[in-house]
């Protein structure tokens, strides 16, 4: 498996944690209520704010952005292009999205937009590379 590739399944992974994290904060299922919710069908659940809301917000952003990197990766991988550049660009992605979702919870608005726009340019030197257009390193 290349590098790159685990950069997918650890971003699935945390995209997974991330879900559930903002599932479980929504319902408060530390709370003997909130975990009868978490594990009932979760009919009228209370609109999500603040915190609950952000997370939430910051997980299907993140799902949003991995399904759209997870084909970059593929057709790289798939097409055999050897380029660093896929995996410089992989890397990128992976650590602006950690940043980006510990931003997003806290409430920061413009840094998040700022390291969202990170993650995507770690998207499109993987795009670049595909397109053979990416300069040598």
């Amino acid at each position: 498996m290349t590098r790159t590739l685990m950069i997918v399944a650890e971003m699935a992974a945390i995209n997974w944690a991330l879900i559930v994290l903002a599932s479980l904060i929504r319902s408060r299922a530390w709370t003997p209520g909130g975990m009868l919710a978490a594990f009932g069908n979760r009919e009228g659940m209370p609109e999500a704010h603040d915190f609950a809301g952000r997370t939430e917000r910051a997980a299907r952003n993140m799902l949003e952005n991995l399904v759209l990197f997870t084909a970059l990766v593929l057709v790289a991988t798939v097409g055999g292009v050897a380029d660093p550049h896929v995996e410089q660009g992989a890397r990128i992605f992976y650590w602006a999205r950690i940043v980006y979702i510990a931003i997003y919870m806290a409430g920061i608005p413009y840094l998040r937009t700022a390291v969202w726009a990170v993650s995507v340019f770690g998207m499109g030197l993987i795009l670049w590379a595909i397109l053979g257009a990416a300069p040598p390193l």
